[in-house]
């Protein structure tokens, strides 16, 4: 059933999206669990699609419609396996578009225009060992000297981090001034002194390769530096409105292949004679999670639509982001209970889900960072702002 924010031409979008995803995807997901990484033909095959760029403008190889990118993540998240959508969401939802809002035009022709043909893979450097929700604590730095920045640091859990050939970094211009002297650079991994750490082993997004990287004086040209020096932090703030909605729709859409997994398995299921779908306990549990996904869903379309129109919706999209990554961990919970011994057993889906699941409160912000700055946009505590929530105000408007 369609839903009032896509029109007929979306809905026949999300068909050819989801035949995708179950023809050339869905086959391929325990080989890349496995493997631990997605091939770059995925991106290449994604990039031919037009699938890269749909909230990109026309002039760069998009399609300039963020309603069919909200509708590629949703089908991407279907699959099964959410390291492999992770990979490409990532790639296209968070790493370039920097490079896309702020970055000049030849970084973009450069850069922009072969990751969104799948040509070039993508990441985002900014969480370190001792950095995570508290960016303004980065202790990466990058010194000007010439005509060029020494990048020295290092960052880690960074998506596409293995495979990347660009890496959007952010690293202290000045060291003193805290989220006031953040930067971003592109830094090609070719670059001497850049090097990778193993593919880090997670609990869940297996097939997402995940890497520790280090800077050893690393030089970028100060061509490489993303907009103005020292603004990186508020251009890492105004992109967190769309990766919470995206954070929200996967959650949303793994959710309900999460329930779909248990009602299937309930049908098939037989115990006492009868299948285990007929025994009120679990049609009521089958029912409350239904309810759940729905709720998250209609947070999430609403934080899109906001969003969508140009409004401030970091209300909205905090609110999307923790409902929905708290409920796609009860809602892959409860199918595994559903599925019993069997749902602890590897050769069940639904173990995957269930692991997958996990991440949602915790990347993209903690649930309970986001309900930090709910605190402070609902007007519950009128102390003065910390770094973050001023900057998730600031870049709201």
């Amino acid at each position: 059933m369609g839903h009032w924010l896509f029109g007929k031409e979306h809905e026949m979008f999300r068909q050819s999206v989801r035949k995708f995803v179950e023809k050339e995807v869905t086959p391929h997901i325990e080989e890349w669990e496995r493997a631990g990484e997605v091939p770059r033909s995925l991106f290449r095959r994604a990039g031919e699609l037009g699938y890269l760029g749909l909230k990109f403008p026309e002039e760069y190889g998009g399609g300039n419609d963020l309603l069919a990118d909200a509708i590629f993540v949703e089908e991407m998240s279907r699959c099964g396996s959410g390291g492999t959508a992770a990979a490409l969401t990532a790639h296209s939802g968070i790493a370039v578009t920097p490079i896309w809002r702020f970055g000049d035009e030849e970084q973009k022709q450069r850069y922009l225009i072969p990751a969104l043909r799948g040509e070039m893979i993508a990441a985002l450097g900014i969480t370190e060992p001792d950095s995570g929700s508290d960016v303004a604590s980065i202790r990466t730095t990058a010194r000007r000297v010439g005509d060029s920045y020494i990048l020295n640091g290092s960052k880690t859990f960074i998506t596409n981090g293995v495979n990347a050939d660009i890496v959007c970094v952010a690293a202290k211009t000045e060291p003193e001034a805290g989220h006031r002297g953040i930067s971003l650079f592109v830094v090609e991994t070719k670059t001497p002194g850049f090097s990778v750490g193993k593919n880090l082993r997670k609990l869940g997004w297996r097939a997402s390769d995940t890497a520790e990287l280090a800077f050893e004086d690393v030089r970028v040209p100060a061509g490489n530096r993303i907009g103005q020096e020292n603004q990186g932090f508020y251009y890492i703030m105004q992109n967190f409105q769309w990766e919470r909605i995206l954070m929200a729709l996967s959650s949303v859409a793994s959710a309900e292949k999460a329930l779909e997994q248990a009602m299937r398995y309930s049908r098939e299921r037989i115990q006492f004679g009868v299948p285990i779908q007929q025994f009120q306990v679990l049609q009521h549990k089958m029912v409350d999670m239904a309810v759940d996904i729905e709720k998250a869903r209609n947070l999430t379309y609403w934080a899109l639509y906001q969003y969508q129109q140009g409004k401030d919706a970091v209300t909205e999209a905090t609110m999307a982001k923790a409902y929905a990554g708290e409920t796609v961990s009860r809602v892959s919970d409860a199918a595994l209970q559903i599925h019993g011994g069997a749902g602890y057993m590897m050769e069940y889906p639904v173990q995957r889900y269930w692991r997958d699941a996990r991440i949602m409160s915790i990347g993209g912000g903690t649930t309970q960072i986001m309900n930090e700055i709910l605190v402070k946009q609902l007007g519950i505590n009128k102390e003065e702002e910390t770094a973050w929530q001023s900057g998730n105000r600031i870049n709201s408007r």
